[in-house]
């Protein structure tokens, strides 16, 4: 009988559990429709489906005159739908965007999946930490990335860059020939990123070498977590579930080919990170000595950051699997980015004949006054021309233009200028509720007429040699660079602008001066992604720059 009776509790629990389960998912899945917010009167595209939302326009390759539309056609603020009816706001109001991304950039916090994915596939580097975690690894790692660090690399870029040009050079010598580009782009950052950043080599930078695993894995991840389709947001909260080694076994256990793909990358980028930190860490403990005979003489970030990790306060200190996560991160974060942007600006250059023409007399009268054969780092950084072209083609097409924010709590969102709601009043500040999802607008910031003149979506490098319009001073516009939104401002600004900076300059400045590049007979597609890349044709499946290159005759 008591058996009985706890047979029938047990059953009563279940079955309340589980309605409650499906009443919390149920209202989770349609509060939007029910509750009314501020947010339903800001004006907006009309979603594509309820299901749906705007998500197909916002992540289509080929979605720039989407964008285009919501920076042209609406305020500064404009609601757009996620999957569900989940409102997401897209911002491009320079005040709006100091808020989120500066003055209350705490209240506006990574979106939950966003940190989980990296976590789990990126380690506890800087893209999956969060408050004053966050903050204690950036203190750590901010010094490492400083104007005098920079300055002490310039042998370690120049090293790559002359590997490079060489080995262009050995394919162009006798005639012009097509070469991809975006591949030896790639090849470049990640070999600058392993050596200044890791001090490691990865790549001799010669043609028929077997790549590094390492650097397999790198550029093979974007790709496998893309592969996941839509169910790369639900992979995030595999988290929750159990232990370390149980989630591991279920993800072994699932047959989905797509999956596992990913899994493996993500196992061969961490053991092989493991490596190297454990190796360096070997020979830091050595001492000075030993380090100075390895790549990077330890100059390297890592064994800067090492020796400062030793040094720090016992509370200050990065555990093995943080540092283990930074370098993951920073080679991640400084391959795509940095190769897309460098592509990007030969692309550009090839359409131009005459910007290219331009750039290389400048940087060949530079090296003619030079007392070296390569440029010092203010030489470099005094050139003009060059860095209006760097600075404008990020201005017009920055690498990543994905950049979200949840509310972590009720807030007000302050405006520049009041905008005009669908019901005909006039809005100076919104209420935005928790969990509303902000997408900060890097295009509608960088792309506004009002800010930049009427020239604003055209590709003038020129813009940068004469005092810019008093809107955009007058804006404040909260980027870390150049008033742009491109490295995004506040606590979670890129820490590695400058480094990316420096080595678009020294690559450039090398390849510019030493070739000619134009375009091939094969139409070139830019796509917008979490990174944008180029394609032949719009319905290309593989990322490929294909640029016809000769031997500059007037070289020095």
């Amino acid at each position: 009988m008591l058996l009985a009776r706890l047979s029938e509790m047990s059953s009563m629990i279940l079955e309340s559990l589980a309605i409650c389960a499906v009443t919390w998912s149920l209202w989770r899945l349609f509060r939007n429709v029910v509750v009314t917010t501020h947010l339903d009167n800001i004006p907006g595209p009309p979603p594509s489906s309820w299901l749906r939302g705007n998500l197909p326009d916002m992540f289509d390759r080929q979605g720039e005159a989407f964008y285009r539309d919501l920076i042209e056609n609406y305020a500064p603020v404009v609601r757009l739908q996620g999957a569900f009816g989940r409102k997401i706001l897209y911002i491009h109001d320079p005040r709006a965007m100091h808020s989120v991304v500066v003055k209350d950039q705490y209240s506006y916090e990574q979106p939950d999946w966003f940190i989980k994915s990296n976590l789990l596939t990126l380690g506890p580097g800087l893209l999956s930490t969060l408050g004053d975690h966050h903050r204690k690894q950036r203190r750590m790692l901010n010094p490492i990335f400083s104007i005098n660090h920079m300055r002490h690399m310039m042998p370690m870029f120049y090293n790559v860059g002359h590997k490079l040009r060489l080995a262009i050079e050995h394919r162009v010598r006798s005639a012009p020939s097509e070469i991809d580009m975006l591949n030896w782009m790639g090849r470049t950052a990640l070999e600058l990123i392993g050596q200044a950043g890791l001090g490691h080599s990865f790549d001799p930078l010669q043609e028929d070498v077997t790549p590094d695993i390492y650097a397999e894995a790198i550029k093979a991840y974007v790709p496998a977590l893309y592969d996941l389709s839509v169910y790369r947001w639900t992979t995030p909260y595999l988290s929750v579930i159990g232990r370390p080694a149980f989630r591991r076994a279920l993800l072994e256990w699932v047959p989905w080919k797509r999956l596992h793909k990913l899994k493996g990358v993500v196992d061969i980028m961490h053991r092989r990170a493991t490596e190297i930190y454990r190796e360096k860490k070997a020979l830091l403990d050595t001492g000075d000595e030993a380090l100075t005979l390895q790549v990077g003489e330890g100059r390297d970030l890592m064994s800067i950051l090492l020796k400062a990790n030793t040094l720090a306060a016992v509370e200050d200190r990065l555990s093995e699997e943080e540092l283990i996560g930074q370098m993951v991160t920073m080679t991640f974060a400084a391959m795509d980015t940095t190769s897309n942007a460098l592509s990007q600006i030969l692309h550009l250059l090839a359409q131009h004949p005459d910007v290219q023409t331009r750039v290389r007399q400048e940087i060949l009268e530079a090296r003619h006054r030079s007392d070296t054969r390569d440029l010092s780092y203010d030489e470099l950084c005094a050139l003009p021309f060059l860095d209006a072209i760097c600075r404008e083609t990020l201005r017009v097409h920055p690498p990543a233009t994905f950049i979200f924010r949840e509310a972590q709590r009720d807030m007000i969102l302050p405006l520049s200028e009041p905008i005009r709601g669908l019901d005909g009043t006039l809005m100076t500040e919104i209420p935005v509720p928790k969990g509303t999802v902000v997408h900060v607008g890097v295009l509608g910031s960088n792309m506004n007429r009002r800010t930049w003149g009427e020239d604003a979506w055209e590709w003038k490098p020129e813009r940068w040699l004469a005092p810019l319009p008093e809107a955009v001073a007058e804006a404040h516009i909260p980027g870390v660079y150049s008033n742009l939104m491109t490295f995004i401002g506040g606590g979670r600004a890129c820490i590695g602008f400058k480094f990316s900076q420096l080595e678009m300059k020294v690559v450039l400045s090398l390849l510019v001066s030493t070739f000619v590049f134009e375009v091939s007979d094969k139409p070139i597609a830019w796509n917008i992604s979490g990174i944008r890349f180029p394609t032949v044709g719009v319905d290309g499946a593989k990322p490929e720059l294909p640029l016809k290159v000769s031997v500059y005759r007037g070289s020095v």
